[in-house]
């Protein structure tokens, strides 16, 4: 799904995108902005709560700066949401290897920092 990245830019289905996103079943929501930048609140994803996917991927960024609360770690460890962490290049790659074999898998990217 998920044609390359690259620091602040990634490519989807031949399109381009320069801001952060998420992806909920296989649909792309564009600027995705959070409510504290590099760090990852449940209000941030309610979207992707709501679908319930099976694993939940956040790109951190290239260096890997944002990351989760400890709350929502917790809320998605409750709801049975398995949250893999890491940076961004990484989680492209673990996304793609989930769509691809079919599983439930939503995402959050941050592109830059």
């Amino acid at each position: 799904m998920i044609e390359t990245y690259s620091f602040g830019k990634m490519r989807i289905h031949g399109f381009d995108y320069t801001q952060d996103l998420k992806i909920i079943k296989g649909q792309i929501i564009p600027r995705w902005w959070r409510k504290s930048g590099h760090q990852v609140v449940q209000e941030d994803i309610p979207d992707i709560l709501e679908a319930a996917p099976d694993i939940l991927v956040i790109g951190r960024g290239r260096p890997g700066i944002m990351q989760t609360t400890p709350e929502l770690r917790a809320l998605l460890e409750q709801r049975g949401i398995k949250l893999v962490e890491l940076g961004t290049d990484k989680a492209v790659e673990e996304f793609n290897r989930h769509w691809s074999q079919g599983t439930n898998v939503a995402a959050g990217f941050h592109l830059t920092c």
